[in-house]
């Protein structure tokens, strides 16, 4: 299982649902970092986990999927720094 960071930015608002159902269908397990960005794991590489996605994007908006590692450092909700702690390796 490999951790990303997805992070998007749509410009057709009524997407961002689908978006949001897409992606968590599409992978293990999620902790929310901010209104448009998730710490995820998948199955899935990060071209695979794009095109699981990609259908919902315009050529306005904007998405990035990169992979995450520990050490990370942050400040946040303490569900999230556990969801981190649990799930992302050196």
């Amino acid at each position: 299982m490999t951790a990303y960071v997805v992070s998007y930015d749509l410009n057709r608002e009524i997407v961002r649902p689908k978006i949001v159902k897409e992606l968590k269908d599409a992978v293990t397990s999620w902790a929310l970092l901010s209104e448009s960005s998730y710490a995820v794991t998948s199955a899935l590489t990060s071209e695979g986990l794009y095109n699981k996605l990609k259908h919902l994007l315009d050529d306005n908006d904007q998405i990035y999927i990169i992979p995450l590692k520990k050490p990370w450092f942050g400040f946040g909700p303490t569900e999230v720094n556990d969801w981190l702690d649990s799930n992302l390796s050196y």
